[in-house]
């Protein structure tokens, strides 16, 4: 793969962007995600529990296993999303473009980071602009939905959506994250009517997701009433953003509300499968802690149509930007190939045959 040169996102002349607070915001999460222990402690994705059984005659050659698969009217070489991420600052901006330079060589999705800040600064909206790097992909808008109820709605959604060429939109659910911080907006009551505005009115499919913490079978079933066109479940596991505005917090009374709920949330294992069983038809993304290609493999066996992942990524994007150009490109192939073995181990030459896969529970 041949990757291009980094020239970066343009700044203001003062090398800032012109939303100095939200930039800043983006800009501090990135580096406590790289820099700081933002875990779980006690809670796992719940996948480790687990298991394929293995098949000694797979029945199959491992050159006939085919990863593809379609989501949304779109060709994905395999099951996976990058993850909304980032995007806002200089930095972030060149990251996306690292992010969807390598889904377009390799043929999967990617989710924008949430894009609030590109409505009203045209300096952060280029850094959300990756259509040009990734003509083909699957690409998805985001806003949080809770700016549903400061204002927003379909007419500044569709324009999201238009402004970066996206074939759909996220609208992310963080109620906890917004508690936990002191800038949070808090406002979710009736959240779900205005979501249901949103779906009637694009022409795109609009699909709500977690930031981590987990969609309940309730939430899930108010979704779908709704009118949503997809799920990402978002399970516990993975990031844990209590952590992350722990390591924001100013002060010592607001890192200890923060650190309270390290161990909050529905681990995505759950999430999947109380998803699927309220929501048997509704495409369905697992996210949550995914790392490797047996994870992806079991997510789908869950119930998941597609997998989306993000820590692991971001640091190999960062690496790719600082470092070494083809790290980020090297560690989704590594996933894919890890798909591929795992696929043929369970004798699963498909994704449609995998997804139809029974899973053992580990004690």
């Amino acid at each position: 793969m041949a990757l291009l040169q980094y020239s970066g996102v343009e700044p203001n002349e003062d090398n800032t962007m012109t939303n100095p607070q939200t930039g800043a915001r983006k800009d501090e999460h990135i580096r406590i995600n790289l820099e700081e222990d933002v875990s779980f402690d006690q809670v796992t994705t719940g996948l480790e529990r687990y298991r394929f059984t293995h098949q000694a005659l797979p029945e199959c050659d491992l050159d006939d296993i085919d990863t593809s698969t379609h989501f949304l009217n779109h060709h994905l070489a395999f099951p996976v999303l990058i993850a909304s991420m980032t995007g806002g600052t200089p930095m972030t901006g060149n990251i996306n473009r690292m992010l969807a330079e390598v889904a377009q060589a390799i043929g999967i999705g990617m989710g924008l980071g949430s894009m609030r800040a590109a409505l009203e600064d045209s300096q952060a909206l280029v850094t959300f602009q990756v259509r040009r790097y990734a003509p083909d992909i699957l690409l998805l808008a985001n806003l949080g939905a809770v700016q549903l109820n400061y204002g927003y709605g379909p007419d500044e959604c569709r324009r999201l959506v238009d402004l970066v060429e996206a074939d759909g939109l996220f609208l992310h659910l963080n109620p906890l994250q917004e508690a936990l911080q002191p800038e949070g907006d808090t406002r979710f009551k009736e959240i779900v009517q205005r979501i249901a505005a949103v779906c009637r009115a694009l022409e795109v499919p609009v699909i709500v997701k977690e930031v981590g913490w987990g969609l309940s079978a309730r939430a899930a079933t108010m979704l779908v009433e709704a009118g949503v066109a997809a799920l990402d479940v978002a399970g516990a596991g993975g990031t844990s953003w209590s952590q992350v505005e722990m390591h924001r917090a100013q002060d010592t009374g607001q890192r200890e509300v923060a650190a309270a709920f390290r161990d909050w949330g529905i681990p995505t294992a759950q999430a999947i499968q109380e998803a699927r069983r309220v929501a048997p038809d509704i495409p369905l993304i697992a996210s949550g802690g995914l790392r490797t290609g047996v994870d992806i493999a079991k997510s789908l066996a869950l119930g998941a149509d597609v997998t989306s992942m993000a820590a692991t990524l971001l640091h190999a994007a960062t690496e790719s930007l600082t470092a070494a150009p083809h790290v980020l490109y090297e560690r989704i192939e590594i996933m894919r190939r890890q798909l591929t073995i795992a696929m043929f181990a369970a004798g699963a030459p498909t994704v449609a045959r995998l997804k139809q896969t029974a899973l053992s529970a580990v004690q």
